[in-house]
């Protein structure tokens, strides 16, 4: 997978056991990526701007590193983690910028796994990639065939189940200090039916606007915020 960006390749250099090989547009100056490369070995590919433009096909800022492909997570690795106790599951997120900023999020709030389903959904992409800045490579994704049935074995496991909505109680009002896994809903149509026929709890972020929903994103960094503050 070919990913573009400093600050994603910042946080790649970093620890760079993913990074198979990095291309430099020809007079790239960020010492800040020279110098980590220099301390990397990795191999180093100078090209000229449009051949890296040609080879990027997007906004590269002069650098593009091909790094191994994201390896998923399972559902039963999750449940052996007993020490895990906050995931967030995805119900069919379908914009990649979303993803990576929830992952971005996620990464910085100290959520333990994120839990996407197999089909119909976002995936790992290099935009999910440039957008997470990097957060991925620090972040366990879970890949699930069937949602509800993920959602019984969490139950199970002793996870509440915390759903968004519109429709549902002041998320301030819930308790989070079990084992919690919230749900953040599709951008278009929400939760789906069964999906939210499995939730514990239906938390609503108050809208005082004319606008009555928040971007996908934007409403998971604010529930996992309060859950994190609960937590405290």
């Amino acid at each position: 997978m070919f990913v573009c960006g400093r600050n994603v390749a910042i946080e790649l250099l970093q620890n760079p056991k993913k990074v198979k090989k990095v291309f430099l547009q020809r007079g790239f100056d960020d010492q800040t990526i020279i110098s980590l490369l220099e301390n990397s070995k990795l191999r180093v590919e100078y090209r000229d701007k449009k051949e890296l433009d040609r080879l990027a096909e997007t906004v590269h800022q002069g650098i593009m590193l091909d790094i191994e492909d994201y390896e998923y997570r399972s559902l039963d690795w999750l449940l052996e983690e007993q020490a895990h106790s906050f995931v967030v599951i995805l119900d069919h997120l379908e914009d990649p910028h979303n993803l990576g900023a929830i992952i971005r999020t996620s990464e910085a709030a100290g959520v333990d796994a994120i839990i996407l389903p197999k089909d119909r959904g976002v995936k790992v992409t290099p935009t999910v990639m440039k957008v997470s800045a990097g957060a991925l490579s620090n972040m366990d994704l879970c890949l699930v065939t069937n949602l509800t049935q993920t959602i019984q074995s969490l139950k199970e496991a002793g996870y509440w189940i915390v759903g968004t909505d519109l429709e549902g109680q002041d998320y301030r009002a819930i308790d989070y200090t079990g084992k919690i896994a919230l749900v953040i809903g599709n951008e278009g149509t929400g939760m789906s039916r069964l999906v939210r026929e499995s939730c514990d709890f239906i938390a609503s972020i108050p809208m005082k606007g004319k606008i009555n929903s928040l971007n996908a994103s934007v409403a998971a960094g604010i529930m996992i915020y309060e859950v994190v503050r609960n937590r405290k």
